[in-house]
């Protein structure tokens, strides 16, 4: 995943086409949440222009995360659309749209490889949850000294027992 400018402004005005796919086990070192990650599958295209080369990138696999309520593991697909523009010279600094990313080349080199780890690091959600606890309406209702009780469930006219000896104070003042 790596092109020299020379390389690029030869096919200027025409495009490169890229269908290619690349180990990413390295990640498991970056984010430790990431258990396992199937080989990343990228395929776009690539424009030259005389002074910057714009990547049009869909970047597929999947990754094994662990559930974020019973670390099982869960297999999250990777899916992205993304546009990565890189500058021949960094003195071309120009916005052009929201959806595109800007990077000035160190060197002569261009290395998609840093920005698709970045990119994949990126799309890792905070939360993940497997189909058993989706599929389950509450989690456990009850533990060792305590239990989920529910607001409608709760009966107005019952009594804390801690607080039964002050039901009849008042009743008491009366007589």
């Amino acid at each position: 995943m790596k092109w020299s400018i020379v390389q690029l402004k030869k096919f200027q005005n025409k495009g490169i086409e890229i269908d290619e796919t690349i180990d990413m086990e390295q990640l498991k070192m970056r984010d430790p949440q990431i258990r396992s990650i199937s080989p990343i599958h990228i395929k776009g295209r690539v424009d030259i222009g005389s002074n910057r080369a714009t990547f049009h990138l869909h970047i597929t696999g999947e990754m094994i995360l662990p559930c974020s309520r019973t670390l099982e593991d869960v297999k999250y697909p990777i899916d992205i659309h993304t546009k990565e523009t890189f500058l021949f010279q960094a003195s071309d600094y120009e916005f052009e749209s929201e959806d595109e990313e800007l990077h000035p080349i160190q060197g002569d080199v261009i290395d998609l490889k840093p920005i698709i780890e970045e990119i994949v690091l990126l799309e890792i959600p905070m939360q993940v949850y497997s189909e058993d606890v989706l599929n389950k309406p509450t989690m456990t209702q009850s533990g060792k000294g305590w239990e989920l009780i529910e607001e409608k469930e709760i009966n107005k006219d019952k009594i804390d027992p801690r607080l039964a000896g002050l039901a009849n104070f008042f009743n008491e003042d009366k007589k």
